[in-house]
């Protein structure tokens, strides 16, 4: 009876309790020991807290207020596809300083020993504070099973510092909760999510190329390429005809680096099989085609792996692969393209982006799409489930009431337009600086903001703006967001600034002049779309957990992929068919020994479950 009689008393305690803690505005998480130190940002404690989390319609709900930015917050990012290691600095730092009074620092596994790093970082228990994942395949279900990632449904934490996720992207959240969260947890969100819901995805050049030195090509007569092969001769006469570039250094046709490679596979061995429209299922087996229920075997005769390896050593017996390949980095290649001594490009980011200065397109010098006859390019759908990156929060995260307003924020109109193309593209910038809002209210790049383009790490950037060059400025994580061409609703256009209407406008230079008179379009992708060479990949979901490899068989398949990792390069670089032949019949020999047949069959598996997804978008 005394404790029927105190019941109320308590429950009124309670809920005095529960109602302060509220009104509060978190002051709990906000009163622990913080991951940063020092004094508030004066920029930061003079935006009012219900505008922290502006962009578009976005905002805290009015009932829980935006957490408190009063103190700087030092959050670790581990990367997995990161390819700068440190501070952010510049003007991305200076934005989410100013706006969230967050400071990142980047922890990059592809920089600091791929897998190794990734495990060991595992078994510390403790993956830092925002985890980007490159897939969903191994490394994310492990982290939730070893308890590694914040559930962000916890506390209501993704309602109520999500509201753009929630909104925007139902569907990624749907996924998230059925694939890996038992239908109800989300761990993380996938990368590239859109509303469109279906139609090519990419920009204004496609995923691939291939690429070449524009000017060179035509120079030699521009002779029609009827098959991937067809480059190699092309690629000599270009190499002939300049053989080393203005300081005198050789120039190679192609220049390869390792640091890219995962646990399976050279990654530059893939490319030319996407030209072809399909792509690989990651960590298995298979390449899958685009828009068919086909699948081909990753290490048969008729894989273009194993074609593109032997093309590669065929084009090294040429004198046409920078010996540098097998010990370089990607910032060295990098490096090279901006030097003039590269003349292939199987992206167009990767030679456009660091060869195609103003100076040199005014004189028609770069690079651009040059296609071979029977090219099918495969294309990402529109996908409202989200990519197969991930972005997540660490379970040991302090403050995750401010990571979450910060990851949402990213999602929003305001986040998507600073850094669409994030990652391997060039990103928009800072509004005001790189590109603004014209007087009839399109987005419009800045004569800055094109210098910035074209000259990357040789732009410096205002110190009001944060400093720096615009290069290592951008944000460093490398994790899209959103699908940069996607439609901006704030301004209905895309998001991605190649593809503004202003920016189609504009003087094409001599380069553009040139490409586009002799190919019939204004952009590549458009020149794929008129010439019925795309193969559009349509993003779904099965509405179930995904298939997993057991353990078992998971150990069997890195033990496999490190072996064709392996011997790939060794082919590419046998002293002749001899030795080439030799070594490929040792891969496939030790690979079926180690169970290549079972990695094979729960490939299928894999293919058949995409086809699966695939049907509920069609």
């Amino acid at each position: 009876m005394k404790i029927k009689q105190w019941l109320p008393v308590l429950l009124s305690i309670f809920l005095v309790l529960a109602l302060a803690a509220c009104g509060g505005g978190n002051n709990s998480a906000n009163n622990s020991a913080s991951s940063g130190s020092g004094a508030a940002d004066a920029a930061a404690t003079k935006e009012p807290a219900a505008e922290a989390n502006t962009g578009g319609e976005t905002s805290a709900p009015g009932d829980i207020g935006a957490p408190d930015h009063s103190k700087p917050l030092k959050l670790t990012v581990f990367s997995t596809t990161a390819n700068y290691a440190g501070p952010q600095t510049g003007w991305f730092a200076k934005i989410i300083k100013d706006k969230f009074n967050i400071e990142l620092d980047i922890v990059a596994s592809n920089l600091t020993g791929g897998d190794t790093k990734i495990s060991a970082m595992m078994a510390s228990g403790n993956l830092g504070d925002i985890i980007i994942f490159g897939d969903d395949k191994n490394h994310y279900p492990n982290a939730i099973q070893g308890k590694l990632l914040l559930d962000w449904t916890k506390d209501g934490l993704l309602d109520k510092y999500g509201t753009e996720i929630v909104k925007q992207f139902p569907k990624a959240v749907e996924k998230a909760k059925v694939a890996f969260g038992g239908g109800s947890a989300v761990y993380g969100l996938g990368n590239n999510v859109a509303v469109n819901p279906s139609g090519p995805s990419e920009g204004k050049d496609m995923t691939w190329g291939p690429d070449l030195r524009w000017d060179l090509y035509q120079r030699i007569g521009a002779p029609e390429i009827g098959s991937i092969e067809d480059y190699l001769p092309v690629l000599k006469q270009m190499q002939e005809l300049e053989p080393a570039n203005g300081q005198g250094k050789k120039t190679y046709a192609f220049s390869l680096w390792s640091d890219w490679d995962g646990n399976y596979k050279m990654t530059l061995a893939k490319q030319f099989a996407c030209m072809l429209g399909y792509d690989e299922i990651a960590d298995t087996a298979v390449y899958v085609k685009a828009d068919e229920e086909k699948y081909y075997d990753f290490i048969s005769e008729d894989s273009w792996y194993m074609k593109s390896l032997r093309l590669y050593y065929e084009a090294n017996q040429l004198g046409l692969v920078d010996p540098d390949s097998l010990t370089q980095k990607f910032d060295d290649v990098v490096a090279k393209y901006k030097d003039g001594r590269v003349l292939f490009s199987w992206f167009p980011w990767l030679g456009a982006a660091n060869y195609n200065t103003p100076e040199r397109t005014a004189e028609g010098k770069g690079f651009a799409l040059v296609p071979f006859k029977g090219e099918l390019m495969y294309s990402t759908g529109f996908n409202v489930y989200g990519g197969n990156g991930i972005i997540a929060i660490g379970a040991k995260a302090k403050e995750p009431e401010r990571i979450m307003e910060f990851i949402n924020w990213m999602y929003t109109p305001e986040g998507a337009m600073l850094s669409a193309g994030s990652g391997t593209a060039v990103p928009n910038g800072p509004k005001g600086l790189t590109w603004d809002i014209g007087a009839d209210g399109r987005p419009v790049v800045t004569d800055f903001g094109w210098e910035a383009f074209a000259k990357q790490q040789d732009t410096q950037i205002p110190a009001e703006y944060g400093g720096g060059d615009f290069y290592y400025g951008s944000n460093q994580m490398n994790f899209s967001f959103v699908v940069p061409a996607m439609e901006n609703p704030e301004t209905g256009e895309p998001y991605d600034h190649n593809l503004w209407q202003t920016t189609l406008e504009r003087n094409p230079s001599k380069l553009d002049s040139d490409w586009r008179a002799k190919m019939g379009a204004l952009t590549a992708k458009e020149y794929f779309v008129k010439n019925d060479m795309l193969a559009v990949a349509p993003q779904g979901f099965t509405g179930k957990e995904p298939l997993m490899m057991d353990k078992t068989l998971e150990q069997k398949n890195k033990q496999i992929g490190t072996v064709i990792q392996q011997y790939s390069w060794k082919m590419v670089f046998a002293k002749n068919d001899a030795e080439y032949d030799k070594l490929s019949r040792e891969m496939h020999e030790k690979v079926n020994g180690l169970g290549y047949a079972e990695v094979l069959e729960f490939s299928v598996k894999k293919a058949e479950e995409l086809f699966e997804a695939r049907k509920s978008v069609q």
